[in-house]
């Protein structure tokens, strides 16, 4: 993917519950992007704290400028969910852009997600974070690991700037693990058609 064509401007909001690490998430997609070469990034939660299994929201800006934008972000390009059963009861696609594209955690593919108008990219984050051993008090922890789908189905990062700001962020054994489900999650995601609100392929280098 060539950095001349990075887009200009992406906003981001990430859909999870406390104790998923959305917050996390969306900090570490935030510092891949400036090692990926975005001149602004921001990362920050909204709507209360990160109580264990309430619904909660992050966001992201990322800007080839610097960004002096910290407010929440209601109109994003990009939308993350980590628990499908938040489809039931938030609505994920609110203010989301004509173009923009819903990236969520489930094992279905998306065709079956009821989701019409959008581009929709699925992705098996939890078994794939099992997988490379990420599990927590029995719970598989998918934040870093939807990072690759998120990098697969837009091309708004590559796998290097990603696995560099997870190895930046965890001890070395730990960051291996995560960086296993990163990438096993970039090779099984799958899109309904190409995202129109990215000009990069979406390759791993």
């Amino acid at each position: 993917m060539s950095k001349q064509n990075m887009q200009e401007f992406y906003e981001i909001r990430w859909h999870g519950r406390g104790g998923q690490g959305a917050v996390t998430g969306a900090m570490l997609l935030a510092k891949a992007a400036f090692l990926y070469g975005y001149k602004g990034v921001t990362a920050a939660p909204f709507f209360g704290a990160e109580r264990r299994g309430a619904p909660i929201i992050a966001t992201n800006r990322i800007a080839t400028r610097p960004i002096n934008t910290y407010s929440l972000v209601e109109n994003p390009d990009i939308v993350i969910v980590l628990d499908e059963t938040l489809l039931n009861v938030v609505d994920v696609t609110k203010g989301l852009r004509e173009y923009g594209i819903v990236i969520i955690n489930t094992p279905r593919t998306p065709g079956e997600i009821p989701i019409p108008h959008h581009t929709i990219a699925t992705t098996n984050a939890s078994e794939n974070a099992k997988k490379a051993g990420l599990i927590v008090e029995g719970i598989p922890i998918v934040n870093t690991s939807i990072l690759g789908g998120i990098s697969r189905a837009t091309g708004m990062v590559n796998l290097e700037s990603i696995e560099k700001s997870i190895q930046n962020h965890f001890p070395p054994e730990i960051a291996k693990k995560n960086i296993e489900g990163t990438e096993l999650t970039f090779e099984s995601t799958l899109l309904n058609q190409a995202w129109p609100g990215s000009k990069k392929e979406n390759t791993s280098d």
